[in-house]
């Protein structure tokens, strides 16, 4: 992955996302040890991180930062307002600007298109913060949730109930390359797209996995080992508020819904949650949600694409031989 742009899951190899989730496990193991020249603490020094949104942001900014500052980097937050992406500024001089200052841009954009760009003009890797095509920060954090929760992936069913958005589609595939069976259960009108179903598809005939796209909640939940929900009307389609939650009747997960999962079922959302919505307060702070701990391990996760992507002689604090 060294020097690698991350803008999908589908980027990843089946091997590079165990990677990923062995280096993250093993950057949270060792954050508490005892600070070496050799350690995690100085994996990235003299490295620096940009960070460039369009929209708003607490988890992806403050876990890029910590990460960065953890491993011994150093980040820089670039608003809206500075950047102007497209507007102020085009982004292909963003991008070759950029690469004569930092080691790495992480870009949070409302269109998919802007974060391909930006990567094709600059000279340093590009990381897909979020777009509105893909969030594989949040689908790394996700399974290495899963994984850490079940003690494993292969063999586990997943159930997304909700809208085909970004997070779903980047779970889709993340899943489907681990050997889970993806079951998505959404309304008419709100399915995953068909490119990522066919390639989810060709991940899970590879991995043992599966792909399931439903009508019915209850369906895609029954017997389910994780169950996973996202809001219903992502940042930009506030003005579509009113039309989804009609749509979605029927489609909040709450007790009832998780009544129907297996035994020892977790439950999953990437927040900002909207209780009472897509998930019901009993549900999100009952003993089966595991959000907080999915929250956390957006630090971990980009902690591992960071260490892999821009690593410096770094194999040994990596677990790696060259």
């Amino acid at each position: 992955m060294r020097g690698r742009d991350l803008l999908s899951i589908a980027d990843l190899s089946p091997e590079e996302l165990a990677r990923v989730l062995e280096t993250a496990r093993a950057l949270r193991q060792a954050k508490d040890r005892p600070l070496k020249d050799s350690g995690p603490q100085s994996l990235l020094t003299g490295k620096t991180l940009a960070l460039v949104f369009e929209k708003p942001s607490l988890r992806t900014r403050v876990s890029f930062d910590v990460a960065m500052r953890q491993l011994g980097g150093d980040c820089m937050y670039l608003s809206p307002a500075e950047v102007g992406l497209g507007s102020r500024e085009p982004v292909e001089d963003v991008a070759r600007v950029l690469s004569r200052y930092v080691d790495c841009i992480a870009a949070r954009t409302f269109a998919h298109a802007t974060v391909e760009e930006l990567a094709r003009w600059a000279e340093v890797p590009v990381i897909n913060a979020l777009s509105d095509g893909e969030h594989p920060c949040q689908a790394l954090a996700d399974v290495l949730t899963i994984q850490e929760k079940k003690g494993r992936l292969a063999g586990l069913s997943l159930a997304f109930v909700g809208d085909g958005n970004n997070t779903a589609r980047s779970l889709c595939l993340a899943a489907a390359m681990s050997g889970m069976e993806f079951r998505f259960a959404s309304p008419e009108g709100h399915e995953l797209p068909e490119a990522t179903v066919a390639r989810a598809q060709e991940f899970a005939r590879a991995s043992g996995g599966a792909v399931a796209c439903l009508r019915d909640p209850r369906e895609a939940t029954k017997g389910a080992d994780v169950v996973y929900t996202d809001v219903w009307a992502s940042m930009g389609q506030e003005e579509e508020s009113a039309a989804r939650r009609q749509a979605f009747r029927g489609y909040q997960v709450d007790a009832r819904i998780m009544s129907l999962a297996a035994a020892g079922a977790i439950f999953m959302h990437d927040l900002p949650a909207h209780r009472g919505e897509e998930v019901s307060a009993e549900v999100i702070e009952g003993p089966q949600s595991v959000v907080f701990d999915q929250a956390e391990n957006r630090l971990h996760a980009q902690k591992a694409v960071l260490a892999l992507i821009l690593r410096q002689g770094s194999g040994q604090v990596l677990g790696e031989g060259d």
